[in-house]
């Protein structure tokens, strides 16, 4: 076997080996997310369903915002491995946890006038609304365990680390999942039920993580220097790498958060419908996801390193089993979406509802899954300003589909907006891909 071909088995060994549990740990999501919505599906009305998805639409709008935490932590911890810098990697912690610490403490006190500037846009019926604030209230006070958890995250993802988020997640997600169940079909305490689930969850996998990095820090390198918790020059570069990112996912939050609201506007019916189907876009995103966060890591380390040999051999690796896992999701929605939708809703004209858009969310991996693969590229390069601006024009035109075509088109118009917003961040990540290289 010739030296570049040991070479490149290795890689894919190492992004599959690190992708895999990050896989794992993402599809957690969705899934808690699904048993969320089957907790309350089960229940005598579509309102309910309804409610928890404008609930946690509006609440994972503000935690998905928030979420460059995760993104801007991990290339610039990789690139800090990468270089043999361990006072920094070190400092990088230190730095993300006062950043989530200060987010969280904001956001805590614009909470309220945030909800309810959220559901005066959001045209719900009054029970909706009604279980929609109960479910939001409840869980805005976890948003100082979720915050400081991406930070955790995003560290350890730095440090090649995978199993420890993995483990993380499943405790965070499978304790939510065990409460929502006791508290809404034991208790009876319905929506505010999983609310208070995902709470007490959330801040034990915080605690958990705090413990986790403590362990990190002390297997780590001994560092020649010291580094400045609150170095001016990293801290200006964190802020702005987080400042892209913020406004970056603020377009992709707001893309689902418009086309949920929306699809409240089409009535009861078609936003649970929608909401079911949601389900199926989030287990792409989460698993795609996975193999853009090895991208990160692994390529972040080729971009400290200033090797772009490595940083092209990795791109190519990473692009081959994006697409592998795009193409494998959407053959498994093909053949097994209807079950899908059985699972998670027994209320016979939401399934139907659901299954006569089911060939929208089948088909979107093969289109979502370079925007997912490239974010990871851009990230380990921490080339944030491109992948902002280009997320910028995703969005213009995917607002010009939303208002243009969905008062013609219903429904087909509010899916083929996701569709062209997707598809186009892809396809201007890879025109502008080489100059991403070419900065290595």
């Amino acid at each position: 076997m010739s030296h570049s071909s040991s070479t490149n088995t290795g890689l894919h060994r190492q992004i599959w080996m690190m992708a895999a549990p990050i896989i794992l740990a993402n599809v957690s999501v969705p899934l808690l997310g699904a048993v969320n919505t089957a907790v309350v599906g089960h229940l005598d009305a579509p309102h309910y369903i309804g409610a928890v998805a404008i609930g946690a639409m509006l609440f994972n709008f503000i935690y998905h915002l928030f979420n460059c935490l995760r993104m801007g932590t991990t290339g610039p911890t990789a690139q800090a491995r990468g270089a043999g810098d361990a006072a920094e990697v070190r400092a990088m912690i230190g730095r993300a946890l006062l950043l989530a610490l200060a987010a969280s403490a904001m956001l805590l006190l614009l909470h309220r006038p945030l909800l309810d500037a959220a559901l005066w846009l959001i045209e719900a019926r009054a029970p909706v609304e009604q279980h929609a604030r109960e479910y939001f209230l409840i869980r805005a006070w976890a948003l100082p365990a979720v915050l400081g958890s991406y930070a955790i995250v995003g560290w350890l993802y730095g440090l090649r680390d995978a199993r420890t988020p993995l483990a993380l997640l499943v405790l965070t997600n499978g304790a939510n999942i065990v409460l929502s169940v006791l508290f809404v079909h034991g208790f009876g305490w319905g929506v505010p039920g999983v609310a208070w689930a995902s709470l007490i969850a959330e801040y034990a996998g915080f605690a958990a993580g705090l413990w986790c990095v403590l362990h990190a820090l002390g297997r780590l390198p001994a560092a020649n220097r010291r580094a400045a918790l609150l170095d001016r020059e990293r801290l200006q570069r964190m802020l702005a790498i987080n400042g892209d990112l913020v406004l970056r996912t603020f377009c992709v939050v707001s893309v689902m958060a418009l086309f949920m609201a929306q699809s409240a506007g089409l009535g009861d019916l078609p936003l649970a419908a929608n909401q079911v189907l949601h389900t199926f876009l989030m287990f792409t995103s989460f698993g795609l996801d996975g193999l853009a966060h090895a991208a990160e890591a692994i390529l972040g380390e080729s971009a400290g390193r200033r090797d772009r040999e490595g940083f092209r051999r990795g791109l190519r690796a990473v692009l081959g089993w994006s697409f592998a896992v795009g193409a494998a999701n959407c053959a498994i929605y093909l053949a097994a979406g209807s079950a899908i939708i059985a699972l998670l809703t027994s209320q016979p004209e939401v399934r139907m509802q659901a299954e006569a858009w089911l060939l929208w969310p089948a088909l979107m991996p093969l289109i979502s899954v370079w925007a997912y693969c490239y974010d990871g590229v851009y990230l380990a390069a921490t080339r944030t300003r491109p992948m902002r601006n280009i997320v910028l024009l995703a969005f213009a035109a995917f607002l010009a589909v939303l208002f243009g075509a969905a008062p013609f088109f219903g429904n087909a118009g509010l899916w083929a907006a996701v569709t062209v917003f997707l598809g186009l961040r892809g396809l201007l990540q890879w025109w502008w891909l080489p100059r991403v290289v070419a900065a290595v």
